[in-house]
């Protein structure tokens, strides 16, 4: 892919390694244009917020043009106070991309040169090694931001070949040469929603392997608990036609195809009076759920989409137009759009850790599971209890999610002398919705050692070729549960390959 001024699909940005970035003369023009601009404008004695002024707060303090590049050496400086666990290597490699994509759009008054120093990084797989916390997700992540303007100018630390090394011993070995930042570079390297954006970008991508082996999990459950398929039908989801809900039904009625385990849509009714037990319907975490991922599926797309905006956006200040001779101060660098989205995320994966919660307790409980028996047992002997604590610990997991919902947008925080009074806290939502997914992970985990066991029980020749598939994945590496033992390491083992998309 080539980075210019176009935009940036989200799907192609998720998926491409191959960057590259333009070299036509006719985008380096319009790149500096915007920096010579601002040049220009700096020598009239012109006040230029963050150019020939301190920064926040301190907007009210005069710089000579002299001391330009100091004031920008010391922004990265006195911003590097992040804390707490590493990003990843890989969020930071995003976090270069996004911010280049962002600087490309020719609007924050960066030359060319600082552009291709964000494509030496990504060329040489030289990644900043940047803390998660310190960020409030205005005046964009500024603390996290700083370890990337920092590498730049050839100081901290980063991840190179899998390993944490001084910026400077790399760029020695590579015979790269520190940067050294022009009027307005820091701040336009510093100025942005790329934190938040590549996390969440991220665990986007984590969450859909999720989602979608939710949906494989659902249509499990349809199977061993010999349930009603009335409730997939298309005429019903057709008639209330959220896209996310046809979606999701449409996908597990298509995954029960073949089953000779589920009731056939209409055939309870035509039944009814054979079957004095069965109930004409069943319950809501079952019949429900297309309605209940069906919000989550919708709920994804708005959120890729506000990512798509966002990291396509000029998210700076102040903006530079070279072609209108203005300069503007402005807001774009607080992230509420990837707040609300990740809040919202982490909504969704709360009402999915629910719904699991729910239909697993009922997949072992031998009152409501039509004859699987207690705890999923295959040894019947009283001394022997199967399934009864991994249903304890997956439903703590769902406690755990449940307790990371509330939104992180309504948590501003003033900060910076009041300054900064009304803050995003992007970062701080993208954050914990990354946290929710390995809970998610392992609930899904145990939830399919469940669907494997009762598939042992009700017969494997009578599931659907999807369920087929999926038991013999776990049968591969799990055996099935005869006598009690420790399952930690069989869901470990599980959860690696639901990582890889094996339940999909």
């Amino acid at each position: 892919m080539t980075i210019d001024d176009k935009i940036v699909n989200f799907e192609d940005f998720k998926y491409t390694q191959d960057i590259k970035f333009s070299n036509k003369q006719e985008f380096v023009d319009f790149i500096n244009a915007g920096h010579d601009f601002l040049i220009q404008q700096i020598k009239t004695g012109q006040p230029i917020y963050g150019i020939t002024t301190g920064y926040g707060e301190s907007g009210c303090n005069a710089i000579v043009m002299q001391e330009a590049e100091e004031l920008q050496e010391n922004l990265y400086r006195f911003c590097g106070v992040g804390v707490g666990e590493y990003l990843s290597a890989e969020v930071s490699r995003i976090m270069l991309l996004v911010r280049l994509i962002s600087l490309s759009k020719g609007k924050s008054g960066v030359s060319y040169d600082l552009l291709k120093r964000f494509e030496i990084l990504l060329q040489n797989e030289i990644y900043p090694l940047i803390p998660s916390q310190g960020s409030v997700g205005a005046s964009g992540d500024l603390a996290p931001l700083s370890y990337i303007a920092a590498v730049i100018a050839g100081e901290r630390e980063v991840i190179y070949k899998n390993e944490i090394t001084k910026t400077s011993e790399v760029y020695k070995k590579l015979g790269i040469k520190p940067y050294k930042f022009k009027a307005k570079e820091a701040l336009g390297v510093i100025n942005g929603t790329a934190t938040m954006s590549a996390i969440a970008i991220k665990a986007i991508e984590e969450f859909e392997v999720l989602l979608q082996s939710t949906e494989s999990f659902v249509a499990a459950i349809y199977e061993v608990l010999i349930c009603d398929t009335t409730a997939l039908e298309p005429f019903v989801h057709e008639s209330k036609p959220f896209a996310g809900q046809v979606k999701t039904a449409a996908n597990i009625l298509e995954k029960c195809k073949d089953s000779k385990l589920t009731q056939a849509a209409f055939s309870r009714c035509e039944n009814f009076q054979q079957k004095k037990e069965q109930n004409i319907q069943d319950r809501y975490s079952i019949r429900c759920a297309p309605q209940v991922l069906g919000v989550v599926r919708d709920n994804l797309k708005i959120a890729k989409d506000w990512i798509q905006t966002e990291i396509n956006g000029v998210n700076d200040n102040p903006l530079i137009d070279p072609v209108g001779k203005r300069i503007y101060t402005s807001g774009n660098f607080y992230g509420g759009y990837i707040a609300h989205a990740m809040d919202t995320m982490r909504i969704c994966t709360g009402n999915m850790a629910d719904l699991l919660d729910k239909q697993f307790a009922l997949l072992i409980d031998h009152k409501f599971n039509k004859g699987l028996g207690e705890n999923l047992k295959l040894n019947k002997k009283p001394t022997h209890h199967a399934f009864k604590l991994a249903q304890i610990t997956l439903s703590s997991l769902s406690a755990d999610i449940l307790m990371n919902t509330n939104a992180a947008s309504l948590y501003s925080r003033s900060t910076e002398s009041f300054n900064q009074d009304k803050v995003s806290m992007g970062t701080t939502s993208a954050r914990n919705f990354a946290k929710q997914l390995p809970d998610l992970a392992n609930m899904l985990s145990i939830g399919f050692l469940g669907i494997a066991q009762a598939v042992d029980i009700r017969g494997y020749d009578k599931c659907s070729n999807h369920l087929k598939n999926c038991y013999d994945e776990v049968r591969k590496k799990v055996a099935k549960l005869e006598n009690d033992r420790r399952m930690d390491l069989d869901i470990k083992t599980v959860n690696k390959m639901l990582k890889k998309g094996k339940f999909i």
